[in-house]
């Protein structure tokens, strides 16, 4: 009995020292200077991760339900559009900054608004306000062909950056005054504005094709999206939700 229990000591103890050795069962690894957003380890992407469950649990379960607009919001990686102090925070259920006191807009907003829209895969589509480009990207995924303004030059060349690297030769951005619109290419099937002004600017109405829709938030103090849609004999004009958006901004006078 003796030996018999010296030899299942030595075992265990061999045992144990096997299983602490680097690179065998029962390792843990803390090493987390890999690729931003992605596990090492595992291969997983947890910026994919965190863009899903934003889908599910943000935009899908509070009433979004076009598939298109939940595919392309499932697929364009948001954090590739903030800044990198605020990466970790990009699928998170709020706007945030991007410079020159501008926002990228809160996801649920981005897929609300895109999705009042009524888009369809032939529209050519109007957006005020490009700002880093996400909202941008995501038209690009549904329509055919993408117009984006921006005022402020820098951003316009940050956001014409990002969505090139990404791929994107469906959208064109230009440094602009967004009140006037992009009266080369109207009129347009849709408008998307992502900075709100007093009251809707009649140029982009002058832009919009017969029945389609522009979506617009609207007010100084107090914001309300409203969804205008066009028709051969009116302007119907539907408000929707209060929101917070940054007024739309003008070119200073010389």
């Amino acid at each position: 009995m003796m030996n018999f229990s010296l030899v299942s000591i030595a075992l265990l103890y061999c045992c144990i020292l096997i299983l602490c050795l680097p690179g065998c069962a029962g390792e843990v690894n803390s090493n987390n200077s890999g690729i931003q957003g992605e596990n090492s380890n595992s291969g997983i992407d947890q910026f994919e991760i965190e863009r899903q469950e934003m889908v599910k649990y943000q935009i899908r379960d509070r009433g979004v339900q076009d598939k298109r607009v939940l595919a392309a919001i499932s697929k364009v990686p948001r954090h590739q559009f903030v800044e990198p102090p605020w990466k970790d925070f990009a699928y998170s259920d709020r706007p945030l900054p991007i410079g020159y006191q501008q926002t990228i807009s809160q996801p649920y907003i981005v897929a609300y608004m895109s999705e009042a829209a009524e888009i369809s895969t032939e529209a050519k589509v109007l957006e005020i306000g490009t700002g880093c480009g996400y909202q941008a990207a995501i038209l690009g995924e549904i329509a055919k062909q993408v117009y984006s303004i921006e005022i402020i030059p820098q951003l316009a060349e940050r956001a014409r950056q990002t969505l090139s690297q990404l791929g994107y030769e469906n959208i064109e951005v230009k440094t602009g005054d967004g009140y006037q619109g992009w009266v080369e290419h109207a009129p347009y099937d849709a408008i998307i504005v992502t900075a709100a002004p007093e009251k809707i600017p009649q140029p982009l109405i002058d832009q919009l094709a017969t029945n389609g829709k522009m979506v617009i938030p609207v007010g100084s103090w107090y914001q309300e999206i409203v969804v205008l849609t066009k028709t051969e004999e009116r302007i119907i004009e539907e408000k929707t939700i209060p929101v917070r958006f940054v007024p739309m901004r003008r070119k200073l006078l010389k």
